[in-house]
């Protein structure tokens, strides 16, 4: 089965036609202020206004207030949003009802015990997405450039589609797979010259490398 991609935090039309041009499946926009991908309500539109029907359009939060969701939505045509903060099962399910998009959970991976967390959200999650727990004193849960065990998710079978994330880029992303048996993959610092700054070149490597698997 073909591995489906997802490039997160696309913040420029460039960026985005080499990720929409070589086949990304999935399209990330940034509404967490402390990351170097955050990108304006306006600049957001127009970005979702260019992956129209050509790549699913994810949100990507950090622990949302409704405030900010419902201004969202109002300026940016999404088709999903992505949670990527500490959010508790019960405010997945919360925000899912509220907003009426499929709404996928992001959970920080180290150790076995942390998978066994993503049991709490097999009920209320569309999809989980599986990135490595952030260095110690960082300030954004993801797009921090770090891998995690991949062997912890060998053999694993979930009850909900999932991507792995953390630390991806063309030259590992095949062996990740295989390691895992991830049908998804996500990339975002993997695919920049420096943190924020989406490189188009690195963008069609990575793709290509995902289509190659």
């Amino acid at each position: 089965m073909p591995v489906q991609a997802k490039l997160c935090g696309l913040n420029t039309a460039e960026a985005m036609s080499a990720a929409l041009d070589h086949g990304a499946a999935w399209v990330g926009l940034m509404f967490f202020p402390p990351s170097p991908r955050f990108i304006s309500l306006e600049q957001a539109s127009a970005l979702s206004a260019q992956a129209d029907s050509r790549a699913q359009r994810v949100g990507v939060f950090v622990t949302p207030d409704d405030g900010l969701l419902a201004a969202t939505l109002a300026a940016v045509p999404l088709d999903a949003i992505q949670l990527h903060g500490k959010e508790p099962p019960a405010r997945v399910a919360e925000v899912k009802a509220r907003f009426g998009l499929p709404v996928w959970k992001a959970l920080s991976i180290s150790e076995p015990a942390d998978l066994e967390n993503a049991r709490d959200y097999f009920e209320v999650a569309d999809r989980l997405l599986f990135d490595a727990k952030p260095p110690k004193g960082s300030v954004l849960p993801g797009g921090n450039a770090v891998s995690f065990d991949w062997t912890l998710l060998s053999g694993t079978e979930w009850p909900l589609p999932w991507l792995l994330s953390g630390g991806l880029h063309a030259g590992n992303v095949a062996e990740a797979v295989r390691l895992t048996g991830a049908s998804a993959v996500d990339a975002s610092s993997g695919v920049e010259s420096a943190p924020g700054q989406k490189d188009p070149a690195r963008i069609r490597a990575f793709l290509d490398a995902v289509a190659a698997i």
